[in-house]
């Protein structure tokens, strides 16, 4: 699939660090309750790592309590792209990517009840992600 921003995987590697490079490119996992994000109450935007693209706003973060950074809705409908998540045999998931260079963020999950306004959990890695407060936009 052709991305608007598409390096090889050795330039990747270098620009994003051994720890970032496994999540965003070999769509790995950061521990539970170890993100930089998971907790934090910061109002701003939240941007792929890889390729600063913006992919959530702080406004629709919630707390899911389940050790990864929660959000209801993507910060556009074209910011990110979902595709079948087979890896883990009987228990198919929906990965989440980052929709402008492909790199993993996470996965998405529907109607767990949390009460939100899509009834979706988008569960994204903190190494995924970076956050511009939003008194640094100006």
């Amino acid at each position: 699939m052709g991305y608007k921003i598409e390096k090889s995987e050795e330039q990747w590697r270098e620009e994003l660090g051994e720890d970032a490079y496994h999540v965003l490119r070999e769509a790995g996992t950061e521990r539970a309750f170890t993100g930089e994000y998971t907790d934090t109450k910061t109002v701003g935007v939240y941007h792929c790592r890889a390729c600063g693209a913006e992919l959530f706003r702080s406004s629709t973060k919630f707390e899911s309590h389940c050790g990864w950074p929660s959000f209801y809705d993507p910060a556009d409908t074209d910011a990110v792209e979902t595709r079948p998540d087979h890896s883990i045999p009987g228990r198919p998931r929906t990965e989440v990517r980052c929709a402008t260079c492909g790199s993993h963020l996470g996965h998405v999950f529907e109607g767990e009840g949390y009460g939100t306004p899509t009834d979706l959990r988008y569960c994204i890695n903190s190494i995924a992600l970076t956050l511009t407060p939003a008194d640094a936009e100006s």
